[in-house]
């Protein structure tokens, strides 16, 4: 018999421990020792906490601990919203195999796969639904899919829903779920659309947090860097081969082609990640990067919050975001599970001032970006800019 792991200390049932000891889950991260024991209670929670915290299971194991079996085909007892189709994917991928120690199915439901294969295994019956909200909605119009036996529903990076238009579609699904409930909200700031839709679809939630609403991670560490248009590639490509693993921002999706195909000819290992690609690409380049066959995703904002990796090194804002939010959601994809990250931009000639900004928003000092080459043996390690200068 498997040995318990410390989740179990929090609450969680015998047959859900066994699930996170057989996928390789030992002890719980900060959240999810906030979150589970007053999920498990069955009480509404909103938990604040940054993408890469180890929010999937704060809310999956409760979620997994207290829905009933399905209460027939096409009527799932949970329902977890989500802003993308790589994150629907990554969160059943994670969720799935802890339920199957526990006869909980679990369906990922999004658009750009298959339609009649998600139909079907609807028609089977599953547990838990992960879903995009616009695939969701399909398939509640056409009756594929019934919420009325929903015991439990998660919206997981609320803000997110909120950046990307997704509110009014969040809302006319939450409306769906007409059965006692409980709910649960995700997000990095609990502000603005977010708020609101905490006090017209929450009852009385009790707040868990490991962080202020802006606080970027504690491992992370900034560098600005003043770059020549024409070396700017090759200062990446120096980089990416100093850190390792490295996610480039860039503002369009030509200009990520671009850039790619410009690290490709230096003999780097990269691929764009942008809306354009088919959602097959796009999963075929997260799945090369993740298992470290590619080791530069140049992106889009967008695309880039499907980026759920926990070892990605070092973070390039190939330009100077526009304000301090873009910043820390790009930048929140290094410094994950208590690694250390860079978070590296670069700035031409006219872009100092736009750097000013977002140290000041960061709390930072206001210090002039770092005068760079391509050949600087600095890029090697970056841990030398933050050296003390020698005489």
């Amino acid at each position: 018999m498997t040995s318990p792991t410390a989740f179990a200390a929090l609450g969680v049932p015998p047959q859900v421990d066994a699930g996170l000891a057989a996928a390789g889950f030992s002890a719980p991260f900060a959240i999810q020792t906030e979150a589970i024991p007053v999920a498990l209670t069955g009480v509404d929670l909103c938990g604040r906490a940054r993408t890469g915290s180890g929010k999937t299971l704060a809310f999956g194991v409760p979620m997994l601990s207290r829905i009933d079996a399905a209460a027939g085909p096409r009527a799932p007892r949970g329902l977890v919203l989500v802003p993308t189709r790589e994150l629907a994917l990554q969160v059943a991928e994670v969720l799935a195999p802890i339920g199957a120690k526990c006869a909980r199915r679990v369906l990922a439901v999004y658009g750009g796969a298959s339609r009649d294969d998600q139909i079907a295994a609807l028609k089977e019956g599953v547990e838990l639904v992960v879903a995009t909200p616009l695939r969701l909605i399909d398939l509640l119009k056409e009756e594929e899919l019934t919420l009325s036996g929903v015991q439990v529903v998660v919206i997981d990076e609320a803000d997110r829903m909120a950046d990307e238009g997704f509110m009014p579609q969040v809302e006319w699904v939450l409306r769906k779920v007409t059965s006692p409930h409980q709910t649960m909200l995700f997000s990095a700031t609990l502000d603005g659309q977010v708020g609101n839709l905490v006090r017209r679809y929450m009852n009385d939630p009790r707040e868990v947090s490991i962080d202020a609403p802006t606080a970027t991670v504690g491992t992370m560490r900034h560098l600005f860097l003043a770059v020549h248009r024409m070396d700017k590639d090759r200062v990446v490509a120096a980089v990416a081969d100093g850190a390792g693993k490295t996610v480039v921002f860039c503002d369009t999706k030509r200009l990520c082609d671009k850039v790619a195909e410009s690290l490709q000819k230096l003999k780097v290992k990269a691929s764009a990640l942008h809306g354009d690609m088919s959602q097959a690409a796009r999963e075929k380049s997260l799945a090369k990067f993740a298992d470290g066959t590619l080791n530069v995703l140049v992106a889009t904002d967008v695309a880039a919050r499907g980026i759920d990796i926990d070892d990605v090194a070092a973070v390039v804002h190939y330009e100077p975001p526009i304000d301090v939010k873009t910043y820390l959601h790009r930048s929140g994809r290094t410094a994950r599970a208590g690694r250390d990250g860079w978070a590296v931009t670069l700035a031409e000639y006219n872009q100092h001032t736009t750097c000013r900004i977002i140290q000041r928003g960061l709390r930072l000092e206001p210090q002039p970006p770092i005068e760079v080459f391509s050949n600087d043996k600095r890029l090697a390690d970056l841990s030398l800019f933050l050296a003390p200068a020698t005489a």
